[in-house]
Protein backbone atom coordinates (compact mmCIF):
# COMPACT_ATOMS: atom_id res chain seq x y z
CA UNK A 1 0.00 0.00 0.00
CA UNK A 2 1.25 3.48 -0.86
CA UNK A 3 1.78 5.73 2.15
CA UNK A 4 1.15 9.42 1.61
CA UNK A 5 2.58 11.74 4.24
CA UNK A 6 0.07 13.91 6.11
CA UNK A 7 -0.69 17.27 4.55
CA UNK A 8 0.86 19.22 7.42
CA UNK A 9 4.14 17.33 6.98
CA UNK A 10 4.14 18.01 3.25
CA UNK A 11 3.48 21.70 3.91
CA UNK A 12 6.28 21.90 6.46
CA UNK A 13 8.71 20.18 4.09
CA UNK A 14 7.75 22.51 1.24
CA UNK A 15 8.17 25.56 3.49
CA UNK A 16 11.62 24.36 4.56
CA UNK A 17 12.67 23.65 0.97
CA UNK A 18 11.46 27.09 -0.17
CA UNK A 19 13.51 28.79 2.56
CA UNK A 20 16.60 26.80 1.63
CA UNK A 21 16.22 27.57 -2.09
CA UNK A 22 15.69 31.30 -1.50
CA UNK A 23 18.72 31.48 0.82
CA UNK A 24 21.01 29.58 -1.52
CA UNK A 25 19.89 31.59 -4.52
CA UNK A 26 20.50 34.87 -2.70
CA UNK A 27 23.99 33.74 -1.76
CA UNK A 28 24.66 32.77 -5.35
CA UNK A 29 23.27 36.06 -6.69
CA UNK A 30 25.33 38.07 -4.21
CA UNK A 31 28.49 36.64 -5.75
CA UNK A 32 27.76 38.52 -8.98
CA UNK A 33 29.55 35.89 -11.03
CA UNK A 34 28.60 34.34 -14.35
CA UNK A 35 27.02 31.55 -12.30
CA UNK A 36 24.77 34.18 -10.70
CA UNK A 37 23.70 35.44 -14.13
CA UNK A 38 22.81 31.92 -15.24
CA UNK A 39 20.84 31.40 -12.04
CA UNK A 40 18.79 34.55 -12.69
CA UNK A 41 18.00 33.42 -16.22
CA UNK A 42 17.12 29.96 -14.97
CA UNK A 43 14.80 31.36 -12.29
CA UNK A 44 12.83 33.52 -14.72
CA UNK A 45 12.33 30.76 -17.28
CA UNK A 46 11.62 28.14 -14.64
CA UNK A 47 8.92 30.19 -12.93
CA UNK A 48 6.98 30.62 -16.16
CA UNK A 49 7.28 26.98 -17.17
CA UNK A 50 6.32 25.74 -13.71
CA UNK A 51 3.25 27.98 -13.65
CA UNK A 52 2.10 26.64 -17.04
CA UNK A 53 2.76 23.04 -15.98
CA UNK A 54 0.81 23.47 -12.74
CA UNK A 55 -2.13 25.08 -14.56
CA UNK A 56 -2.21 22.34 -17.21
CA UNK A 57 -2.03 19.65 -14.56
CA UNK A 58 -4.84 21.22 -12.55
CA UNK A 59 -6.99 21.67 -15.67
CA UNK A 60 -6.47 18.06 -16.71
CA UNK A 61 -7.42 16.85 -13.22
CA UNK A 62 -10.55 19.02 -13.25
CA UNK A 63 -11.56 17.62 -16.63
CA UNK A 64 -10.98 14.13 -15.26
CA UNK A 65 -13.55 14.90 -12.58
CA UNK A 66 -11.42 14.81 -9.43
CA UNK A 67 -12.79 18.13 -8.17
CA UNK A 68 -11.15 21.32 -7.02
CA UNK A 69 -9.35 19.73 -4.06
CA UNK A 70 -7.71 17.11 -6.27
CA UNK A 71 -6.77 19.68 -8.90
CA UNK A 72 -5.28 21.96 -6.26
CA UNK A 73 -3.28 19.09 -4.77
CA UNK A 74 -1.95 18.18 -8.23
CA UNK A 75 -0.89 21.76 -8.97
CA UNK A 76 0.74 22.04 -5.55
CA UNK A 77 2.60 18.78 -6.17
CA UNK A 78 4.15 20.33 -9.30
CA UNK A 79 5.48 23.28 -7.28
CA UNK A 80 6.73 21.06 -4.45
CA UNK A 81 8.56 18.80 -6.89
CA UNK A 82 10.26 21.76 -8.61
CA UNK A 83 11.29 23.34 -5.30
CA UNK A 84 12.71 20.00 -4.12
CA UNK A 85 14.67 19.65 -7.35
CA UNK A 86 16.09 23.15 -6.95
CA UNK A 87 17.04 22.49 -3.33
CA UNK A 88 18.95 19.35 -4.28
CA UNK A 89 20.67 21.12 -7.17
CA UNK A 90 21.71 24.18 -5.14
CA UNK A 91 22.94 22.21 -2.12
CA UNK A 92 25.48 20.30 -4.24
Amino acid sequence: MFYRRPAYFQLAQAAWDINVVVTLRLVRLASGSALAQREVQRMVVEKGLTFVEAQCTASARLMAGVGIAGATRSATDVYRRKVGTNRRRLVR
